[in-house]
């Protein structure tokens, strides 16, 4: 059978461009770009998940604007495929996923619960606790979706001389062996002293020590988690996820709102792609350390996003009511349903 020259070149030119295609959409950075407005956005009612803690439901704690859930994460160079519940529940059918980390780990278990609840109303599920590990499951698809609240990643062990913050010991991690999708996270109780600091001393190997520079511990829990991970984790039953730092807007000055002194009244997102006060020290201490790590560890690099959606905190609607600012956390429905949004993206 012949063919002409014509029409062997337009089959190899179609190749071409389906493969250069798909290269670029596997390789689309998902992490640059802007917040746009789109009217069919959130993702879900928060009025329809029963179980969202206090400090996250803003809308029920009185918060009257409602503009901020209504922007799309848009990435500069490909589109994000909208949150599909059922199409990750099957995927994750008779599996397992873990958020690992503090009180934003609980944030964005919080809104994938939300998510998949809300897309499958009519889906049994259960809601347990078993020490420190939260349990949502949904009984029809035998997916766990867990939360272990895990605030340093590595120990802290109470001894003779008092709670000692071991930077180079990871016993907690049993609980992390054998799940198909981990989510971790640390960063926001670093900086803690005081009487929320829930550490009397730092120990590294044989070295104890009262305090020490934060960033540097920070670090050096990064290393042992990396190597545990390294050593613990099967990359060909389980996806693992470090979820990034998620920012705090306390200072209207990095924004080039000096009047602002916290998140209080902010109804809209920054525009454009990049945040005036660029990124947090520990974004670059964070990105050093995975780097380390020779397994497939993927950053789920939800700063620059999130640096930009000021209009996303509790603010006064939060845990603490009208007498508290919470600049730290985010209401949902909100900033968190992007990250699911895109680790839904990455994962599928």
């Amino acid at each position: 059978m012949n063919f002409s020259p014509c029409l062997l070149y337009s089959v190899f030119l179609l190749f071409f461009l389906l493969h250069f295609l798909r290269a670029n959409a596997s390789q689309c950075d998902v992490f640059t770009g802007r917040w746009i407005r789109d009217e069919s956005y959130p993702l879900y009612d928060s009025a329809t998940c029963p179980f969202i803690e206090r400090e996250f439901a803003c809308t029920k704690n009185g918060r009257p604007d409602l503009d901020y859930t209504k922007y799309r994460w848009q990435p500069r160079d490909c589109n994000l495929t909208r949150f599909d519940g059922p199409s990750f529940l099957e995927r994750f059918r008779g599996k397992s996923i873990m958020f690992v980390g503090d009180s934003l780990s609980r944030n964005q278990w919080q809104s994938l619960t939300c998510l998949l609840h809300s897309s499958m109303p009519n889906a049994s599920y259960n809601l347990s606790r078993v020490g420190d590990v939260s349990i949502f499951t949904f009984t029809d698809y035998g997916v766990k979706v867990m939360l272990d609240r895990n605030v340093y990643l590595v120990d802290i062990v109470r001894e003779k001389i008092g709670r000692v913050l071991k930077l180079d010991s990871i016993l907690g991690g049993k609980l992390w062996k054998n799940i198909d999708l981990l989510i971790f996270n640390t960063w926001h109780w670093w900086n803690r002293r005081g009487p929320t600091q829930p550490w009397d001393f730092i120990q590294i190997r044989n070295k104890t020590l009262k305090d020490m520079d934060r960033m540097a511990a920070f670090e050096m829990a990064l290393t042992t988690w990396g190597q545990w991970v390294e050593a613990n984790i099967d990359f060909n039953k389980s996806q693992v996820f470090f979820q990034g730092i998620s920012p705090s807007h306390y200072n209207g000055t990095l924004w080039n709102e000096p009047s602002a002194k916290s998140c209080v009244g902010q109804k809209e997102p920054l525009l454009g792609s990049t945040y005036p006060g660029g990124l947090p020290p520990a974004v670059a201490v964070l990105k050093r350390a995975l780097r380390k790590i020779n397994k497939p560890v993927t950053l789920l690099d939800i700063t620059n996003l999130s640096l930009l959606r000021i209009d996303g905190h509790p603010s006064i609607y939060g845990l603490g009511g009208r007498t508290g600012m919470d600049c730290s956390h985010w209401c949902l429905e909100g900033v968190p349903d992007t990250w699911n949004e895109i680790l839904y993206n990455l994962v599928l």
